[in-house]
């Protein structure tokens, strides 16, 4: 093996997704924009929570939305009727969004008038994790039907999200689901993370979120806490 030259073409390509990240980050901080990387499983609750998220903060923030997935446009249209400024990125088979495709659906969003912008990133709890998109902070949905042990089952996930929004908590008996243990198990993974149980279609338990989310807006603008 001596004689074998190794490319580590990964690494390589994280290395050089940081790179633009980073750019991406200093454009939203230049512009006082705050970009938010919501990720999570395929049937989370996450474009229903998005939604109850802008209805509740539209008085406040002026928000835009870059929906990702594989194909189709159903969650950009359900935001366009609710009268959401967005765009919807195609991935194809890839599994991920990385700094460039982020940074490709801010320049066709537009970043006029925006206080935040919000990538609904592609429904996946592994590959999206990998990639840091140039946000300020990370978000994972988790749903109550998918069970408390996700933090243990993937990792990463957990490790770089600042925040754990557990939705469907209106339903979280029928599925045995235990949000201490949840907890628990995320925090094993990411001591830091903050946890906020909502039910996107009941549209309760949403008062901290919004809370941790105008606090991050603020000192983000450097206008320290909300």
């Amino acid at each position: 093996m001596d004689n074998v030259k190794v490319i580590e073409v990964k690494q390589g390509i994280l290395e050089e997704n940081g790179r633009i990240a980073d750019e991406v980050r200093q454009e939203m901080r230049e512009k006082k924009i705050f970009f938010l990387n919501l990720m999570g499983s395929p049937g989370a609750g996450k474009t229903t929570t998005l939604l109850k998220l802008i209805s509740d903060l539209k008085d406040e923030f002026t928000i835009g939305v870059i929906e990702v997935d594989n194909d189709s446009a159903v969650d950009a249209e359900k935001m366009a009727a609710a009268g959401v400024r967005t765009v919807q990125l195609h991935t194809g088979t890839m599994c991920h969004t990385d700094a460039v495709m982020a940074r490709r659906g801010i320049e066709e969003l537009g970043t006029d008038g925006l206080d935040i912008i919000v990538l609904e990133n592609i429904g996946n709890l592994v590959c999206p994790a990998e990639f840091d998109i140039g946000s300020v902070k990370r978000a994972v949905i988790l749903s109550t039907p998918e069970g408390h042990d996700k933090p243990l089952k993937y990792p990463l996930m957990f490790e770089v999200s600042d925040a754990m929004i557990v939705n469907k908590t209106d339903v979280s008996e029928v599925f045995d689901f235990d949000l201490a243990q949840a907890e628990k198990n995320a925090r094993m993974r990411n001591p830091e993370i903050q946890v906020f149980p909502v039910s996107g279609k009941a549209g309760t338990g949403f008062e901290a979120l919004e809370a941790w989310l105008r606090k991050a807006v603020a000192e983000w603008r450097g206008e320290g806490e909300a």
